[in-house]
């Protein structure tokens, strides 16, 4: 099997769990498919959620781990999703949430599959583009919560993405982070104060 999933934190899976087992979390979240879920509902695919601030003009990149995120499965598809963010008394229970993400995360995992290389998934936010992807790490020895975009890692941009970003295709670091320096650089206009 060529994609690992790295271990969550214990803590975090039990405050899903805990989530998932309170009828006033579930009935409360915003998430219709999660209360009309028939039959168990199992949280798995545990990724861990980086957030990507900066990309610099060489682009190098820094990035900080936001949280972990559950896919929640219902039958055989992901209905829902849970976030888990680390506070100073340790993981805990965030939201649930839906929508595009949920289902594009879970097609990107099985095209990764496909993949013939070993990589580690992992999930790399970038705010200022509104992107999300697939990030699919080739040091499978790091923790899942360390470690930063490698220029032969592999991004699979999540759908929606941004306009002329081709969602589900994947890039190399090398070759995607340079094109996502341009759109987060300002624009100056002629005349403009610097």
């Amino acid at each position: 099997m060529p994609l690992l999933v790295p271990p969550a934190p214990a803590p975090a899976l039990r405050s899903v769990l805990t989530a998932l087992g309170s009828p006033t979390a579930v009935r409360e979240a915003r998430t219709p498919a999660l209360r009309a879920a028939q039959g168990p509902v199992i949280p798995e695919l545990p990724l861990p959620v980086h957030v990507l601030d900066r990309i610099s003009p060489e682009g190098v990149s820094a990035t900080r781990l936001a949280g972990w995120r559950f896919l929640i499965r219902s039958g055989d598809h992901a209905v829902a999703a849970a976030e888990t963010m680390l506070t100073p008394d340790g993981w805990t229970f965030s939201h649930f949430f839906e929508g595009p993400y949920v289902t594009s995360t879970e097609r990107a995992l099985r095209q990764a599959e496909t993949v013939t290389q070993p990589y580690q998934a992992r999930l790399l936010s970038m705010p200022s583009l509104y992107m999300l992807t697939l990030w699919l790490h080739g040091d499978l020895t790091d923790d899942g919560a360390t470690g930063h975009p490698a220029a032969a890692d592999l991004l699979v941009p999540l759908a929606p993405a941004p306009p002329g970003i081709a969602a589900h295709r994947p890039h190399r670091v090398a070759d995607l982070l340079p094109v996502l320096t341009h759109r987060v650089t300002p624009v100056r206009l002629l005349g403009s104060p610097a």
